[in-house]
């Protein structure tokens, strides 16, 4: 990426990230730009639409926008997953009524009032009675009375109208399906081609999901796991300590949840991110009506809201900036709740109640003790050197009221670390001593406009220089006047 020597722009006026998703509304250059400057940190690009040739075109434009915004921006692919659908109907859809029979089988024949095609063989040979089948994003809800070979009978719990290809959620089994479907498989293959950051992995359910996944992807790009399964939670642990980061992805989880369980879980799933030091963002629904109006109602602020004071890295819009008619206000008003929301001195109260215990690492030690330095000499940023960027993982972790500067020679890290809370990433030149780093840091802050003269910054870097995973230095800076001066000539 070029890095233009004027374009330099400061870190957000808030630590929580905005990841938009790309679409119809949103997929030219100028809104791309236009996005960006609203306050969107990162991009999601949904792997369900378009042609191949369409997304390798979407990644490319956001790419080529790096030089002119002057910043690294992330890239999310997002996999579509198995899907689940039912066949299609004579006349197009049917009408069941409540307590109605109605069977399910492998037979090609058009479906009726009594019978459609699913075409999964393995989903019916796990179905057993008492299992739930939710049609339509659970519009229609079935329960299975009788399974055979090939086929379930089931009767009508919730009844409406059952149109073709309508989606089917099976709540109450682990489906036997792999984790990436063959188009999953070649979708992936083409993003990570096209240079992509990060890949989320959809309905995972348990932790061989993140196995599988990651070796596909083959160290190319981080790994996210949407979680949006029941049957995810109860390996949560074991999937949040492989993957390297998570989505609540409240479509799907609240089809299959009871729908007022799903705060409940949210606000778990959140913290347990957060005491593993992997970035969480939560998804779905957050601005909808955005998508035909200019303003959010005021549930829907409420809810970004309580997100962001749960502690969240990231917060995400979907079809509000993918094909709404306001993406470009959808964002803006993220960025404008994200900051009104952490100039509340709540927030940092909230921050406190999630406990990030660090392990027994020299890293995790020092990073402990930033938080602690930072608070009581009122150091305006924290700056990390870091190539893996595990660094500013730890120090996002801690929820320090600060600016994270973090300076790295892989851009593909200054890229990757757009979700990850309170980080500003810098792609430069490493250093290779003590006197290079603390005049560095102090460089680069002025130019970034986080300090000024007087303040202090909190450095945090690895001896010897340029080897990963060795942080071992933690040292206090203060910017004086003659050096602001200097800059300013320079």
């Amino acid at each position: 990426m070029t890095r233009p020597s004027q374009l330099n722009p400061p870190p957000r006026a808030r630590h929580v990230r905005v990841l938009a998703t790309l679409g119809p509304a949103s997929n030219t250059p100028e809104m791309i730009r236009a996005l960006h400057a609203a306050g969107a940190d990162a991009f999601r690009i949904n792997m369900s639409h378009g042609t191949d040739a369409d997304r390798a075109r979407l990644i490319q434009t956001v790419r080529a926008q790096e030089a002119e915004i002057g910043r690294p921006l992330t890239i999310l692919a997002d996999l579509q997953g198995p899907k689940l659908r039912v066949g299609r109907f004579a006349g197009d859809r049917a009408e069941l009524t409540a307590g109605q029979r109605f069977r399910l089988d492998l037979d090609e024949a058009p479906g009726d009032a009594r019978r459609v095609r699913l075409p999964h063989p393995e989903i019916l040979a796990v179905l057993r009675p008492g299992h739930r089948l939710l049609i339509d994003d659970g519009r229609l809800v079935l329960t299975v009375t009788a399974a055979g070979d090939g086929h379930v009978e089931t009767e009508v719990l919730v009844p409406g109208t059952i149109a073709n290809n309508k989606g089917v959620n099976v709540p109450d089994v682990v489906v036997p399906l792999p984790a990436l479907t063959a188009k999953d498989r070649a979708d992936l293959a083409l993003a990570l081609d096209a240079g992509v950051d990060w890949v989320a992995l959809s309905f995972v359910q348990r932790a061989d999901d993140i196995a599988e996944a990651r070796k596909a992807i083959g160290g190319r790009a981080q790994l996210m796991a949407k979680i949006e399964k029941p049957s995810a939670l109860e390996e949560i642990d074991a999937i949040i300590e492989q993957a390297d980061a998570i989505m609540v992805a409240r479509g799907d989880l609240g089809v299959e949840l009871p729908p007022e369980l799903v705060p409940g879980v949210q606000k778990r799933l959140v913290a347990s991110a957060r005491r593993a030091g992997k970035p969480v963002v939560v998804a779905t629904q957050m601005l909808e009506s955005m998508i035909t109006s200019p303003s959010p109602t005021r549930a829907e602020v409420s809810d970004v809201a309580n997100a962001i004071y749960d502690g969240v890295d990231a917060v995400m819009l979907s079809a509000e900036s993918a094909a709404g008619k306001w993406p470009v206000e959808a964002v803006a008003m993220m960025d404008s709740i994200a900051r009104e929301v952490e100039r509340d001195a709540a927030y940092q109260q909230q921050m406190a109640f999630v406990e990030t215990r660090p392990e027994p690492t020299t890293a995790d030690a020092l990073c402990e003790a930033a938080r602690s330095i930072q608070k009581t000499v009122g150091a305006r940023a924290v700056v990390c050197f870091t190539a893996s960027g595990s660094t500013a993982r730890r120090v996002a972790r801690e929820r320090i009221p600060a600016d994270i500067l973090v300076m790295t020679p892989k851009l593909s890290t200054a890229r990757a670390l757009g979700l990850t809370w309170g980080v500003h990433a810098i792609h430069t030149r490493d250093i290779a001593s003590f006197e290079e780093m603390v005049g560095k840091s102090k460089r680069m802050a002025l130019r970034h406009q986080v300090a000024a003269a007087g303040d202090r910054l909190v450095v945090m870097a690895g001896v010897p220089f340029g080897v990963p995973g060795s942080t071992n230095v933690l040292h206090v800076v203060r910017v004086v006047g003659d050096e602001l001066d200097r800059y300013r000539k320079g």
